[in-house]
């Protein structure tokens, strides 16, 4: 009966004691940066970017200042170019540049001339912890 009686006790003064309110704030959850979801490339988007320009700059630009420089279609603006870009690789785009390469003449051999095409290229910059592999194996 002694047991019973400690029992008793025991539930009596855990019924006494006032429920303490939740003061505590829940811990904040981190945050994970949400990775973009683009929709997938069309046609058109293949149609504005026509290559990546490969050179020792463009690949130096690209490890130091996570930029890609491409080949566009003449007659694309910066935004069709930054959209068709974004679809295509699925990273964020935070700034676009655009210049015409004007076509040169040269000699061949000497004695007959030629003609190097001109094209536009973009510089498109990635935005940061974002990267693209141009090279797959």
């Amino acid at each position: 009966m002694a047991e019973e009686e400690k029992v008793v006790e025991a539930v009596e003064e855990t019924a006494e004691k006032p429920a303490k309110k939740a003061t505590r704030k829940p811990k904040a959850k981190k945050e994970e940066p949400k990775k973009a979801s683009f929709a997938k490339p069309t046609e058109h988007d293949f149609e504005v970017i026509v290559s990546p320009l490969i050179t020792e700059k463009t690949m130096a630009l690209m490890q130091n200042a996570n930029k890609v420089t491409v080949k566009v279609a003449e007659k694309s603006n910066k935004v069709e170019i930054k959209e068709a870009f974004q679809r295509i690789f699925q990273v964020k785009v935070t700034d676009v540049k655009v210049a015409n390469q004007i076509g040169k003449t040269t000699t061949r051999g000497g004695r007959y001339k030629g003609t190097i095409s001109g094209f536009k290229k973009a510089v498109i910059t990635i935005a940061e912890g974002e990267a693209i592999d141009l090279f797959k194996e």
